[in-house]
């Protein structure tokens, strides 16, 4: 494979900017979309290329992959749609999205992940109260990492 180089120049920050962003919803889209977390993933802007690596079936994901929670606590896990940054709120000093206690809907924005300066939105998937904050704000988080853990509502 080939490996174009395109130099980075004040009048290339746009185009630049415009396909990183095309490339990172793309990269996204397809880590969404698969079963597992990947092991690897590479973006380029010369050529335009995205590089999607997963695990061979069988093999040890890395221990600092994704930490593991208590499932038989009977929580409920916010996670992570994508790899990024975790920010509690919607900008420094802001009123965080969701605080222990509070309870929340399905559909509820409970945190912002930035990923390729896309600013993604988490959305609750399930209703119930906060019981624990498992990302810290402004943390690296990776795809399907716990961010939050919601004792489930059962009126409904």
């Amino acid at each position: 494979m080939t490996d174009t180089h395109v130099p980075f120049t004040p009048e290339h920050t746009a185009d630049a900017e415009a396909v990183m962003a095309v490339l990172g919803r793309t990269l996204a889209d397809a880590v969404n979309a698969a079963p597992s977390i990947p092991a690897r993933a590479r973006v380029r802007y010369g050529g335009a290329s995205i590089e999607v690596e997963w695990p061979v079936a069988g093999s040890v994901t890395p221990a600092a992959a994704v930490p593991e929670t208590e499932p038989d606590r009977g929580l409920l896990e916010v996670s992570a749609p994508v790899v990024g940054v975790f920010y509690r709120a919607s900008e420094p000093g802001a009123r965080p999205f969701a605080e222990v206690g509070d309870e929340i809907e399905i559909g509820t924005q409970v945190g912002i992940v930035e990923a390729m300066k896309l600013m993604n939105p988490i959305l609750a998937e399930h209703a119930g109260t906060v019981i624990e904050i498992v990302a810290a704000d402004a943390a690296p988080v990776e795809y399907g990492q716990p961010l939050m853990l919601l004792r489930p509502r059962l009126d409904g």
